[in-house]
């Protein structure tokens, strides 16, 4: 046997040994060497716990999966068929799946991405990677910073939208607690009102007096839905087992209830419930011609020679021109090196960031104020340098991000994972960048 073997074309080891060597050689093997996932994994915290059938998954192959299905865009039910028949993909996970014993419970990835998600911390996972990355980075001192809507997927809410789908629910919960009860289902008007919403839904051009009308008759519906509920809860709720999802979903309708009566009577409403689903998400007015109000997470990013790292992120509108201090002062701890320039959008141009600026001799892309220094001609070219860089390289980054990174509408379903999503879509980009700045440094050296 020892004489014949050496005259096989292609044995089985053969085989895994040039897989693995075409893996290490493709864009995802380079990649993979590109992210520390052992010290990610430690630091998250992650644990062996079986997830499925099968505990296939180690604390890295879950990190690994985060990486992968960013850098894919596919669903989960892609990524399983996808790691199930590529084997650079489970390289790249590192577990080796028998053909077999295929992976067939696709809501795996969602229970790794809850368990990922409940322990994420940006910031200590964001200095593991900047100093990993460091090395490999040019122009510490330079600091560009903007910030971005990633949107959620989400329908364009209305408050006709909104009461309505409440009224659905809570009109489809009655009739399972009184099926449940064996019971009478107390007696409303929800046939009417959905009789007159769909003919009011597949109207071109509706009249606002309509529309007032038909909101009055949602509200009082709705209204009566939740008294009828509550009279089912005290008189059968022993009867009745809750879970933590429907009594969430309850109160976030109740709140629903109280922020459109003061919209129908012309009030105003401060921490507006766009979604049910969401309840977190708030509208976030961008002033942008093609889309005015956008519905998702804002993230205050800076970048870093065309590296980004998140600043501040936050579902709820906040003003990014006050957080400037906070950009250099981010940089500096994650680079361990002093900021000199800033490139900044014309909304970080306050006075309060001026004068930081001229306190530490930070030299910036603002506009001028007063009078010209002696040395305007250099700090003219400099400005102007700084804003085309910013201009180019940090907006350019938003798109490549939103457009090949699963940002553009992130199909998330709980705050915790939406944050997961964008945090794992920013750096898997980041990292794609950082393949050829690698590449480039061994050049150099050898």
């Amino acid at each position: 046997m020892s004489e014949i073997q050496p005259t096989f074309g292609f044995t089985e080891f053969d085989i895994l040994k040039k897989y693995r060597k075409s893996f290490h050689e493709s864009e995802l093997g380079r990649l993979h060497s590109v992210f520390p996932f052992e010290r990610i994994a430690k630091e998250a915290g992650l644990s062996e716990q079986r997830l499925g059938r099968r505990n296939i998954f180690s604390p890295c192959a879950k990190i690994a999966l985060m990486v992968l299905k960013a850098y894919t865009g596919f669903s989960d039910r892609q990524l399983v068929e996808h790691i199930n028949g590529n084997i650079h993909y489970q390289m790249f996970c590192g577990v080796m799946i028998d053909p077999s014993f295929p992976i067939t419970n696709f809501k795996i990835i969602s229970a790794i991405r809850n368990e990922t998600a409940s322990r994420l911390d940006i910031d200590a996972l964001q200095e593991m990677l900047a100093s990993h990355w460091k090395p490999y980075l040019e122009n510490l001192h330079v600091c560009m910073t903007n910030a971005t809507c990633y949107e959620s997927y989400m329908r364009f809410p209305t408050d006709m939208k909104l009461l309505w789908e409440s009224i659905v629910w809570l009109h489809r919960h009655i009739c399972c607690h009184c099926s449940d009860l064996d019971i009478r289902r107390p007696r409303n008007k929800y046939a009417d009102v959905s009789t007159a919403y769909l003919s009011y839904s597949k109207k071109r051009k509706r009249k606002a007096s309509r529309t007032r009308m038909l909101k009055r008759r949602m509200l009082k519906l709705l209204e009566k839905l939740i008294m009828q509920r509550d009279g089912i809860d005290k008189e059968y709720g022993a009867s009745l087992r809750y879970t933590q999802d429907y009594l969430k979903r309850l109160s976030v309708i109740r709140k629903v209830l109280v922020q459109g009566k003061e919209l129908f009577e012309g009030g105003k409403v401060s921490g507006r419930i766009v979604s049910i689903d969401r309840h977190y998400v708030r509208p976030i007015v961008r002033g942008k011609e093609a889309k005015p109000v956008e519905f998702g997470a804002k993230v205050n990013n800076i970048q870093i020679d065309g590296i980004s790292f998140i600043e501040h992120l936050s579902f709820k509108a906040f003003n990014e021109g006050i957080r400037l201090k906070d950009c250099i002062r981010l940089q500096q701890r994650l680079m361990k090196a002093r900021v000199r320039c800033v490139a900044a959008d014309s909304i970080y141009a306050n006075n309060a960031n001026r004068k930081f600026c001229t306190k530490y001799g930070i030299s910036t892309s603002f506009v001028r104020k007063g009078r010209a220094a002696k040395d305007e001609r250099l700090r003219k070219v400099l400005r102007s340098e700084l804003s085309r860089e910013r201009a180019t390289r940090l907006e350019g980054s938003f798109g490549t991000q939103k457009q090949h990174y699963s940002l553009s509408r992130i199909k998330a379903r709980k705050r915790g994972t939406e944050i997961l999503w964008i945090f794992f879509g920013i750096h898997t980009a980041n990292a794609v960048l950082m393949i050829d700045k690698i590449k480039k440094r061994k050049n150099k050296v050898a």
